[in-house]
């Protein structure tokens, strides 16, 4: 059985995150790793969920329909790079990867996506850090994400950021954009 102590000054890497999350001992925990440091994700709350599944759905049905990629579930790891020596793992609520960026092999039974997804979305839970969600979309953007979409349920808006900037779309807004050619969305449908 493996010792989880979060709080210990240890620098952690994406071999020990793969090995915690699969020791039986953590079986119920969601693990994150930024800059060494491990991060325990509390569940989500039902409407947390509620939002990621309504965005994962949207996009996974036009993705399908256009033989896009791969849309992945809230507990896939993206390996995002070392900064300082030190690796991040992050697990966006949604995440997206181009087809292009598949293995010809196909997507690996074991381990996490090495790279960000061109597509993350992270939904916004009123109790959030916001000072880490800005580090988790930086994170992103800097391991080459396209675009990262945090959804704020409560204040009926998406930020949608690139490497351009950032777009606030409002919930009459319509999201679009290139990394998924050809989707449209109503952010009322996504929000609502």
């Amino acid at each position: 059985m493996t010792t989880l102590n979060p709080t210990r000054e240890r620098v952690y890497t994406v071999d020990d995150l793969w090995r915690l999350s699969h020791d039986p001992a953590h079986a119920d925990l969601r693990l994150e790793l930024t800059e060494g440091k491990l991060i325990i994700m509390s569940p989500a709350s039902v409407k947390h969920g509620s939002h990621a599944m309504r965005f994962g759905f949207v996009i996974m049905q036009h993705v399908e329909a256009h033989d896009l990629g791969v849309v992945t579930a809230a507990e896939t790891g993206y390996i995002l790079g070392r900064i300082d020596g030190k690796d991040t793992v992050r697990a966006p609520d949604v995440g997206f990867i181009a087809k292009a960026r598949i293995p010809a092999s196909g997507l690996p039974d074991k381990g996490f996506f090495p790279g960000a997804p061109d597509l993350a979305v992270e939904i916004v839970s009123p109790n959030d850090d916001l000072d880490d969600l800005a580090r988790q979309i930086a994170q992103y953007l800097q391991a080459g994400a396209r675009m990262v979409i945090a959804a704020h349920p409560t204040k009926q808006q998406l930020r949608v950021h690139t490497s351009d900037g950032v777009s606030i779309l409002g919930i009459d807004d319509t999201l679009g954009g290139s990394v998924l050619p050809g989707f449209t969305c109503p952010v009322r449908k996504l929000l609502g």
